[in-house]
């Protein structure tokens, strides 16, 4: 068993880290929203032709389904202009829908048909590579149902300057023979797996998916309680999405891919791409008119399919794929992903949330980072499935390096360790948000009916179930958006890149001359 517990337990900044190795530190937000009409089914139209196309489009594009809007920033030098940024886009969205649609604020669907198909699948065009998005998504539905891809959640993608790294790099003689790029990829790993040791703590502080509508159970075996006729729950739980009935995948739990070298993580997610598996087989690559229906019957058909709280990131070049990304170029940002969306917001995230995350990426950058190994990798699982279940039940406790631990002295403790570098974080960008953030975050570890989650189901009560909560927060968020404007010059600048991204997609089109079976084969 690594010894996690005393990675975290005396953590020092050390000596060598002030606020000036903060300079270059980047952040983007990609977030995902369902559009849905005023009776709260899935709207059925499709993407607005306003928001130009949604496989060219930098900032606008769709998930899985066509109903799945997914918005996404340009890192930005601050969490405030990367959320400025999301509230234009947010601004840009409403501006372009039909009047009777709205953007579900809450993790987890509402208002399912009874029938999958009713889920439309997102539709990139003509082109090879449209087709092939498209396909991808036909094979996560036949895989693990369409209604599970209707999840929508948001990844807060984390970047640090290359001065951190170089005078870190500086400060241990042993790594002189290393580049500074295999430097970069020991430290964001060492991240992504402390990240991992502390999930359990995300859960609990943002998770906002204690409950679901009936609809997202049908035909599921689940031991969620009624909170009243229309809406199931469980009384201590945080975060449904993160759990066995959300965004998870019983085939990928056996797949052991590692985050403690670049080397064996992409070797292991390739084998995981280049290994059949019976029940994929089983459901064939082609329907009965010969039309593919999955990219292939392999455990995942291509990386994004894997499933992490977190990932390791490199910008991907046409054409390449990114696991050959990382491999040439290395890891640029780390996506975490575990997070849901904020129904109170009406952009799905706070500024305290969002500076909490980078204190705690910082904290777990910088703190010492053993190998994870399968048996730490158990442990850490079993936390997750209780917090996910019953985080705010009084006296809970997870597994700490083999032992029993309050959850609630846990958190603290970990929070209490992150406020010298909440300090340095304020300390460089000025004012004191990181600081801020921190303490609130320190009041809902003590409190836990002050959590998002709380909040939900106490909501979802008082208005009679959780389908009026998404309903009556999604119209408040409407009226608020709707109510703020861009100014005539970004106004325009995303007018034209709506042009340009239509007048893409179609030179992409025109281009291409080889028949998507003949493409789909050489890509099998």
């Amino acid at each position: 068993m690594s010894n996690s517990a005393t990675t975290f337990a005396n953590f020092e900044i050390p000596s060598w880290f002030d606020s000036e190795q903060l300079t270059g530190m980047l952040r983007g937000i990609e977030k995902e929203g369902l559009r849905v009409k005023s009776d709260g089914y899935l709207a059925q139209t499709p993407h607005p032709a306003k928001l130009g196309s949604k496989l060219t489009h930098p900032f606008i594009t769709t998930d899985y389904s066509e109903s799945l809007l997914e918005l996404i920033t340009d890192p930005k030098s601050t969490p405030k202009e990367t959320l400025s940024m999301l509230r234009q886009l947010h601004v840009l969205v409403y501006k372009a829908l039909p009047e009777d649609e709205l953007m579900w604020p809450l993790s987890m669907p509402c208002m399912l048909s009874a029938d999958d198909q009713d889920i439309p699948l997102a539709d990139y065009g003509s082109s090879n590579t449209g087709k092939l998005k498209t396909l991808y998504r036909s094979g996560l539905g036949i895989r693990y149902g369409r209604r599970m891809q209707t999840i929508a959640g948001l990844h807060y993608n984390l970047s640090f300057g290359d001065a951190l790294f170089s005078e870190w790099q500086k400060q241990l003689p042993k790594t002189a023979n290393q580049s500074l790029i295999e430097f970069k990829n020991d430290k964001y790993l060492g991240l992504i797996r402390n990240f991992k040791r502390l999930t359990s703590l995300v859960l609990y502080l943002l998770g906002a998916s204690p409950s679901v509508c009936p609809c997202f159970l049908a035909g599921r075996d689940h031991d969620l309680e009624l909170l009243n006729d229309s809406t199931y729950y469980k009384p201590a739980a945080t975060s449904l999405r993160m759990g066995k009935l959300g965004y998870t995948n019983s085939v990928q739990e056996h797949l052991d891919i590692r985050y403690n070298h670049l080397p064996e993580y992409v070797d292991g997610l390739r084998r995981a791409i280049q290994t059949p598996h019976a029940s994929f087989k089983k459901l064939g690559l082609n329907d009965a008119d010969g039309n593919p229906i999955q990219i292939n019957d392999h455990i995942l058909q291509i990386e994004n399919e894997y499933y992490s709280p977190i990932r390791p990131k490199q910008i991907a070049a046409r054409g390449e794929s990114p696991t050959e990304a990382l491999e040439r170029r290395g890891i640029a940002y780390v996506e975490f992903r575990a997070i849901d969306l904020d129904p109170y917001s009406d952009i799905g995230i706070r500024l305290s949330s969002a500076c909490f995350l980078e204190v705690m990426a910082l904290y777990c950058l910088l703190n010492d980072s053993p190998e994870l190994m399968p048996e730490e990798e158990d442990e850490l699982a079993i936390n997750l499935e209780r917090v996910v279940n019953e985080g705010r039940r009084d006296g809970l406790h997870i597994v700490n390096n083999g032992t029993e631990q309050s959850l609630e002295s846990w958190m603290i403790t970990h929070l209490n360790s992150m406020q010298p570098l909440a300090a340095l974080l304020d300390a460089h960008y000025g004012g004191n948000d990181y600081r801020a953030a921190v303490a609130l975050m320190q009041g809902k570890a003590g409190h836990s009916e002050s959590t998002i989650s709380a909040q939900v189901n106490d909501d979802s009560k008082r208005l009679g179930s959780l389908w009026q909560l998404g309903f009556t927060l999604a119209q408040q968020h409407r009226e608020s958006l709707l109510q703020q404007t861009l100014s005539p010059n970004t106004q325009a600048k995303y007018e034209v890149l709506a042009e340009k991204s239509i007048l893409q997609q179609a030179e992409i089109e025109e281009s291409e001359t080889e028949d998507f079976m003949e493409f789909l084969q050489q890509y099998r």
